[in-house]
């Protein structure tokens, strides 16, 4: 994109819309990689990522989590298979149909990725403390709406434990 070239659709959001959530990812992203930093040498952030996925959608074929993730299925390939190895994500026949195979999160992942989110949240609590009860009404609601419009499941909506 050029310069001086305007996306259409940021002509409908206002500039400071955009440039307040932009300010807030970038604070979000610093805390997700200082709460990988105790799991760091476990996985990577990619990795981490389809453990999410895998955690909060549930077990899927390769296809739909490849898909999940933006990447190729070779990608994810490789990518389960090291989670695999690492014992942070199980493979099994689907009994329904024996050709597929799907790939749950096995109990060392599903504890990796609740650590990882109990740091994030311990952070996350102490910048939230720093505002008043109205402006946490306001972020939570808006970003809630935001999440769900990128269609992100809140947690408590996550299925934790599910079987294959």
């Amino acid at each position: 994109m050029a310069g001086g070239d305007v996306i259409p659709e940021l002509e409908a959001v206002a500039a400071g819309a955009v440039e307040a959530v932009l300010t807030a990812s970038r604070a979000l992203v610093a805390v997700a990689a200082r709460s990988l930093a105790c799991v760091a040498e476990e996985v990577t952030l990619p990795q981490y990522r389809a453990l999410v996925v895998l955690a909060s959608r549930g077990p899927q074929g390769l296809a739909a989590l490849a898909e999940s993730l933006a990447v190729t299925p070779s990608t994810a390939t490789r990518m389960c298979d090291r989670l695999v190895r690492k014992g942070l994500v199980t493979r099994r026949v689907d009994p329904d149909d024996r050709r597929l195979v799907r790939l749950a999160l096995s109990p060392n992942g599903r504890r990796l990725v609740q650590e990882v989110t109990e740091q994030r949240r311990v952070e996350i609590a102490h910048l939230l403390a720093e505002l008043s009860a109205e402006e946490q009404r306001a972020v939570t609601a808006s970003l809630n709406r935001l999440a769900a419009v990128a269609g992100e499941l809140p947690e408590r909506d996550w299925t934790v434990g599910w079987d294959l």
